[in-house]
């Protein structure tokens, strides 16, 4: 009896250890986007490693045909947004035309605020009133042309070589600070995008530098061949007395941006082609999303 017992006390214990182990959820994996591949490459010019995100088209699989490419900076949250957009709005092609995504992140071992501080901005001038975010590291900015320099000779020519990507169709996507890093390109080498879709861009960072970037080019061209959709929030403006925080404090971005493209529609440039939106009801934070849909149903018009 005593044997029967020491028997059925183990059961009970193996069987309740059994049902406590089954009720344990699964050890999580983490999540991964579907169809997508992370690369890490190289910048020697500026010796630093980044990455670049890579979301291929639902059809490329089944297809031999080449696709427009989107080049996003900000890709930690660009990227995921953007590939979703693709998705649902784009509807298989139907209103934005089918494109690899390529999403640019920010150079390895950095945080987010440094590199694209230093990465996206087109002066240096502002580190003397910055608060760097990395300790022992002093703030740096104004290395925009480094950067291009990077995704012209390392990462569009690698993109080139490993995918079916039609480079005559490459579009750039920056908001922000990455809209001044896309106004440096448009400047430098507008050839390198052919289109260029520029959010609630930086122009008044260090005393308004892109205006005097804008007076340069056109003293020494006759033409910007480029097309450019800018789009900024309405909320994006100063409103003195106004208890609403989603207004500007300190920078009028919504005239800034009207007299930047005022002035470049008034030079007369054959082949340059833009088009501005305020956008109702958005602000400098919620922008981006409306950004991405409206500018690419204008740079990629999908079958409908």
């Amino acid at each position: 009896m005593r044997l029967l017992r020491t028997i059925a006390v183990f059961l009970t214990f193996t069987s309740g250890a059994a049902m406590v182990a089954a009720a344990q959820p699964a050890r999580p994996v983490p999540y991964a986007l579907p169809g997508t591949a992370v690369h890490e490459l190289r910048a020697a010019n500026l010796g630093r490693d980044y990455q670049l995100f890579v979301s291929l088209p639902d059809s490329y699989g089944t297809s031999n045909r080449s696709y427009p490419v989107v080049f996003a900076t900000d890709a930690n949250y660009a990227f995921p947004v953007i590939r979703a957009i693709a998705a649902r709005a784009g509807d298989g092609g139907r209103h934005i035309g089918e494109f690899i995504l390529v999403g640019l992140s920010y150079a390895k071992g950095d945080t987010v605020g440094y590199s694209r501080r230093r990465d996206y901005t087109i002066s240096p001038n502002a580190a003397e009133k910055a608060v760097s975010d990395m300790p022992g590291r002093p703030a740096r900015f104004g290395e925009a042309e480094g950067y291009r320099l990077f995704l012209d000779q390392v990462a569009m020519p690698f993109v080139a070589r490993h995918y079916r990507a039609d480079m005559s169709r490459a579009v750039f996507v920056g908001h922000s600070y990455g809209s001044l890093l896309g106004i440096h390109i448009m400047f430098t080498k507008p050839s390198m995008f052919s289109h260029y879709i520029l959010g609630s861009p930086s122009l008044w960072f260090d005393r308004r530098v892109a205006f005097q970037r804008e007076r340069e080019y056109a003293a020494a061209h006759r033409d910007l061949p480029a097309r450019v959709y800018f789009a900024i929030g309405e909320y994006e403006t100063l409103k003195p007395g106004s208890r609403d925080a989603r207004y500007n404090n300190e920078h009028d971005m919504v005239r800034d941006l009207e007299l930047f493209h005022r002035t470049l529609s008034g030079r007369g440039y054959r082949n340059l082609r833009t088009e501005m939106r305020v956008i109702a009801d958005e602000d400098h934070l919620t922008l981006a999303p409306l950004l991405f849909t409206r500018g690419l149903k204008w740079a990629l018009p999908g079958a409908r």
